[in-house]
């Protein structure tokens, strides 16, 4: 067959040439193999169904308020009654109220994340048990007995896949709020739980919370996310439209609960779209990254080829003139083109495999899918689908002789003659290479940007030397005032360690624990007067006396908590935040005035008391929520007040704090053998976890960036190289009429140089047009900002002139005599 004759005589040719061969096949696996790895991810985390059943009809409803900044403000009872009751293009509502409990019994005593859910939940999500049953209807109801289902991620992770516990009897403590028991009944199927940290799930009477009536019938009480399968041959198009019509009838009949300012709405979009939104966004980006790879990559090795083809001039034109026309030379050079692609995709999908193991932990910060990716076949024919593209496109670069064309070359001459339009042809793929690289560097610049600017951020803590660990609030057994005791003897007895300067509870460890404690109330103070429109709203946190030494924040005016602050028969006091004072008492002094709670949703969160509070310190804020300090609205309460939602011990030593987690958690244990002890961090390496995606995003886009620009440096090396070569006796004439060799050196130089602003100028027009239509689908995407262009810019024009020198230089040394003589 002509063609298997064709790849042997390739073949051969390649083994002549092997240097060259061996870089075209490395730079050809480095871009198919990049591709390769982040298909399969992309495919894996957004593309790959779900397990759920008919997942393509299971829908997630959101509501939220984005006046008040609250993009998931979760349902309320009567809400989700309502709307069960109105839309029909949904034929069931799943119902799951995200919270957290201290679970004894299966192991060491731990807090879990878990879900509490109705009796239908599991059906409407379409998920089956792996081992037991599921929750069911039959447990639904006050006096159902206490289930628990088990995630299978939290099974074989924590209990190492142990079918001895089903049937075991847990306790869920939910601090405050109360504790029950239950039984273990089943384990989850492999699935992705929403939220994905999920750990258990239970039925409803294993929370005393969502047994109240204030649950029950609060309409402003919310906490459940909601789910809905949609009814048959009813479209999520649909079933937004009659959502949003309920919901318009359902805020108009109940307008106390809906404040025009909040602009409260509602959406609905696949369960899948919602699990992947978090990935989706750097996962396209990264794919975008490879596909630039690729084709800088492609670009790297056309001009190879095209090397190699001016370099065989002389062959091509004799193997013409014998008979051979173009599409027999174009077969020839496919052959050639096959064989070097299929060796690059071969060596990219064999290292594609490790790399996918390595982008699917970096992409399990974004999406919980990520880690359960396997590599399949898909690897293979995304390999292969490059290769055979990249061997077409190499193929037809060269431009080949005719046997007309051929009469007129010098079949004798082995000398390399570059013509005008094989010279353009490779400066358009060195312009292409910077470009692509200038729009990497750029994005990667931007990206380390970002990441400098939230370390370097100011947070007025001490970071270094505070410790902070989760003692979550156990109330089994104990009242409310023995729970405060119980903090205040662990206080006690860690300040008396070596060490230890100072120890102070909050609520909530700052960065990690946002969202969990602390929410936003609304509340006014004495004598302000309130504008139209005005929603003034605080967070509130619960701590105790020394909290704000501790964390090395400064008392601007009055004092902090005493032991005596709190107690019954007491006058209330607060501490408030200095944003506060000025917003609420502009030029005044804020200390001895009042402050008071007025949000309706206390009547839901007992123990908060909506009394007025004297103001006696006012502090400078701590933004425990923003990685980037913002000014914050926060009102501090003393823990013998309460109420003790979360427990966080703060302890501050001039040690090494990581000395003090061994003898904190036997103090703590020694005083309550179920005591969760957990996440022992300083603040210092708790911000850098919160900031461990922007970190791993600046290193996997650096990465690309970095490699990027070593092969755009070595395209523009090479296509000057080759110019050099090619003008041997241009040079040497000009050498003999009187020019300088700097003039040459210059020369060589600015004709680099050149090529790096051309390819800049297209970088630029390319990136500015892809980030604006990137925009229009991905709000969250920036254009970047001037400084990381700029420094992008001028880096790969210095990197460009630094290769250029190689090539310059050599024509700068040509030796006269020897280039007059060369043809």
């Amino acid at each position: 067959m002509p063609f298997l004759r064709d790849m042997r005589v390739a073949f051969h040719s390649l083994m002549r040439t092997q240097g060259l061969a061996i870089t075209v096949i490395l730079t050809l696996a480095l871009g198919i193999g990049a591709n390769a790895a982040i298909f399969t991810l992309v495919r894996g985390v957004l593309l790959k169904p779900l397990v759920n059943r008919d997942e393509d009809r299971l829908i997630y409803i959101r509501q939220s308020a984005p006046g008040t900044g609250d993009d998931n403000t979760a349902f309320s009872v009567p809400e989700i009654q309502d709307l069960r009751a109105s839309v029909k293009t949904l034929s069931a509502f799943g119902d799951f109220s995200t919270t957290e409990f201290t679970m004894i019994g299966l192991g060491e005593p731990r807090v879990v994340q878990a879900g509490v859910v109705s009796g239908n939940y599991f059906e409407v999500m379409g998920l089956h048990p792996v081992l037991g049953r599921l929750i069911g209807p039959q447990d639904d109801g006050p006096k159902a007995a206490g289930v628990v289902v088990l995630t299978y991620r939290f099974w074989s992770t924590a209990l190492g896949k142990d079918p001895g516990v089903l049937g075991k009897n847990v306790r869920l403590d939910s601090g405050l709020m109360g504790d029950r028991s239950a039984a273990v009944i089943g384990v989850l199927e492999p699935s992705i739980p929403y939220p994905q940290d999920t750990e258990l799930i239970a039925n409803i009477v294993t929370s005393p919370h969502h047994l109240s009536a204030t649950m029950v019938t609060g309409r402003v009480h919310r906490m459940t996310e909601l789910f809905g399968r949609l009814a048959p041959g009813a479209t999520v198009e649909q079933a937004r439209a009659e959502l949003c019509s309920a919901y318009g009838a359902m805020t108009k009949a109940h307008p106390e609960a809906y404040s025009a300012k909040a602009k409260f709405q509602i959406g609905a979009k696949l369960l899948r779209d919602e699990l992947t939104s978090g990935a989706r966004t750097v996962l396209l980006v990264l794919l975008a990254a490879s596909a630039l790879v690729f084709v800088i990559a492609c670009s790297n090795v056309a001009n190879l080829i095209l090397t190699r083809t001016v370099r065989r001039e002389g062959e091509l034109a004799t193997r013409a003139a014998l008979g051979a026309s173009t599409g027999a030379l174009r077969r020839m050079l496919l052959a050639e083109s096959l064989l070097l692609c299929g060796a690059g995709a071969a060596v990219g999908i064999w290292s594609a495999q490790p790399l996918v193991a390595i982008l699917a932990r970096y992409a399990s910060r974004f999406s919980i899918r990520a880690l359960d990716l396997t590599v399949d076949s898909s690897l293979l024919w995304v390999g292969g689908a490059l290769a055979i593209v990249a061997a077409v496109i190499l193929a037809f670069v060269p431009r080949l002789p005719s046997a007309d064309t051929s009469n007129g070359h010098s079949l004798s001459s082995g000398t390399a003659r570059i013509t005008g339009s094989t010279s353009r042809r490779q400066q358009i793929f060195a312009v292409t290479q910077i470009a692509a690289s200038f729009v990497l560097l750029a994005g990667a610049s931007t990206v380390i940007t970002t990441l400098i600017a939230l370390q370097t951020a100011q947070t007025g803590l001490d970071m270094r030397h505070v410790l902070t660990i989760n003692v979550p609030p156990m109330s089994h057994g104990k009242t409310p005032e023995q729970v405060i005791e119980f903090y205040k003897e662990s206080i006690r007895r860690i300040d008396a360690l070596p060490g230890v300067n100072k120890t102070a509870f909050g609520l909530s460890v700052p960065w990690r624990d946002v969202g969990a404690s602390g929410f936003g109330l609304q509340f006014s103070a004495d004598g302000h007067v309130h504008t139209p429109n005005e929603d003034p709203r605080a967070q509130l946190r619960v701590v105790s006396p020394g909290f704000f030494a501790a964390l090395g924040v400064p008392i601007l005016a009055g004092r902090d908590f005493n032991e005596e602050d709190g107690q019954k028969g007491k006058e209330p006091v607060a501490i408030v935040s200095e944003t506060l004072a000025k917003r609420m008492f502009p030029h005044q002094d804020a200390v001895g005035r009042h402050v008071y709670w007025t949000d309706p949703v206390l009547q839901f969160a007992p123990g908060i008391n909506p009394a007025p509070h004297r103001i006696i310190g006012v502090t400078a804020d701590i933004d425990d929520e923003h990685v980037v300090p913002e000014p914050i609205v926060t009102i501090y309460g003393p823990f013998e007040e309460g109420p003790i939602f979360g427990g966080r011990l703060f302890i501050h030593t001039g040690a090494d704090p990581y000395s003090l987690v061994t003898p904190v958690t036997r103090i703590i244990r020694g005083m309550s053998a179920d005591q969760p002890v957990e996440h022992a961090a300083t603040l210092e390496d708790v911000r850098a976890e919160v900031l461990m995606p922007e970190r791993l995003n600046s290193v996997v886009f650096g990465v690309f960036a970095a490699v990027a620009l070593a092969i755009a440096l070595v395209g523009v090396a090479g296509v000057l190289a080759f110019s050099v070569s090619a003008r041997t006796r241009e040079f040497g004439i000009r050498l003999a009429l009187g020019s300088q060799p700097l003039d040459l050196l210059r020369g060589v130089i600015v004709e680099g140089a050149v090529m790096t602003a051309a390819g800049l100028v297209a970088g630029a027009a390319f990136g500015f047009v892809v980030a604006r239509l990137a925009g229009r689908y991905f709000p969250d995407m920036k254009m970047p900002g001037g400084l990381p262009v700029v420094l992008s810019a001028f880096v790969l024009l210095a990197a460009a002139v630094v290769a250029s020198w190689l090539p310059a230089s050599r024509a700068s040394r040509i030796d006269v005599i020897e280039a007059l003589r060369s043809e």
